[in-house]
């Protein structure tokens, strides 16, 4: 483990870091070209970051199924008249309960 002091403006603080942590925080700090301090406080305000943002919004998919269609000999037309003059009626059997 490697502990390391962590100088800013306002706090120090000592911080104990893994490792592989420290290794991985190195090698980015050497690819970067920037110090190792403003490394971590850039990894660890990430973190924080995602931590606090809302779960990405996931598009609902829907897929769609044949149901088979109708059956044989169905007439779906006469189906649908028939649905209507039913609505229709409770429809007027409704007013009629108002009056």
């Amino acid at each position: 483990m490697l502990d390391f002091l962590c100088y800013d403006v306002c706090m120090r603080t000592t911080l104990t870091l893994d490792d592989d942590l420290a290794a991985a925080l190195k090698e980015r700090a050497k690819r970067s070209g920037r110090p190792f301090k403003e490394v971590v406080n850039l990894i660890v305000r990430q973190g924080l970051e995602a931590e606090m943002a809302p779960p990405p919004i996931r598009r609902y998919r829907l897929e769609p199924s044949s149901l088979g269609g109708a059956r044989p000999g169905i007439d779906l037309d006469r189906a649908l008249r028939l649905a209507d003059a039913l609505e229709d009626a409770e429809i007027a059997r409704k007013l009629e309960l108002r009056k």
